[in-house]
């Protein structure tokens, strides 16, 4: 599947196994946080917008058992992968891409905004977290105007009417870009909802990265990180919560490894 209008394709895909001989193929659209930034910069300077997604373990095992949510991902302009085995899939797969998790693009994205002078809205998360984000945000990055904040609430369905008040809210609202914090699937079905209603706007979904920003969550440190140990640092913080979620993404990594492993005969015949 081709993602319309992005200028830089990275080639690879991730193929997510549906059951019998069913399976997905998201494309993987950039292989760099560098590439995508470009492409992303370029896009809201030419008033064409995007809807971009970090796909993980988490997304995997919600896009099997959920077809909106496939819906949604289908209609973003961008995907990149957010998490270390989708990095090993495509390795595996013979066509390997970058890590670019979505938390840490809420930082260059800023930078980003800040220099060519655009407004950006925050959407998601509680108020007291989007305020702590918005002044962190506009500390680190001189020039950032954080103009929007939107805090739905609890149980907000991005599929509902109540989401179709918050597009139309923020299309009469200056923020040319929207950092999504809603959590998967709820970020990622809006975002594809906002973007066909405002295609000259960017949605990005960075999950909890304005928690971390905003200082209400700790990220892992940078070691454990780079060992590709986040996920036994968030499970140690709320065991009750994300020990069932990796348990799920576990039992998903045998079906994508051999997916990724056809990939790569399949490559080698061509």
């Amino acid at each position: 599947m081709q993602k319309p209008g992005v200028e830089e394709e990275s080639g690879a895909t991730l193929r997510i196994p549906l059951g019998g001989n069913a399976a997905l193929d998201v494309p993987l659209t950039h292989d760099s946080s560098s590439s995508l930034m470009a492409d992303l910069e370029a896009r809201l300077a030419g008033a064409r917008g995007f809807a971009c997604a970090t796909v993980n373990l988490d997304h995997v095992v919600k896009l099997r058992g959920d077809a909106v949510f496939r819906e949604a991902y289908a209609r973003h302009s961008h995907v990149v992968a957010d998490g270390n085995p989708i990095v090993w899939m495509s390795r595996l797969a013979g066509h390997p891409v970058g890590l670019v998790p979505g938390s840490e693009l809420v930082g260059p994205v800023a930078a980003m905004a800040a220099r060519r002078g655009w407004p950006i809205g925050l959407f998601g998360a509680s108020e007291e977290s989007l305020a702590a984000a918005a002044s962190e945000l506009e500390s680190r990055h001189a020039g950032l105007v954080v103009s929007d904040r939107i805090a739905p609430p609890y149980g907000f369905d991005p599929s509902g009417r109540e989401a179709d008040a918050f597009i139309e809210r923020m299309a009469q609202a200056p923020a040319r870009l929207w950092l999504l914090a809603l959590g998967a699937p709820k970020q990622e079905i809006f975002a594809s909802r906002a973007w066909a209603r405002l295609p000259d706007r960017g949605f990005l979904s960075v999950g909890a990265g304005l928690d971390f920003i905003g200082g209400r969550q700790v990220r892992a440190p940078r070691l454990v990180r780079a060992l590709a140990l986040e996920w036994a640092w968030r499970m140690v913080g709320n065991p009750a919560r994300l020990g069932p979620r990796y348990a799920r993404c576990a039992f998903a990594l045998p079906g994508l490894t051999g997916a990724a492993l056809a990939q790569r005969r399949e490559r080698g015949k061509t």
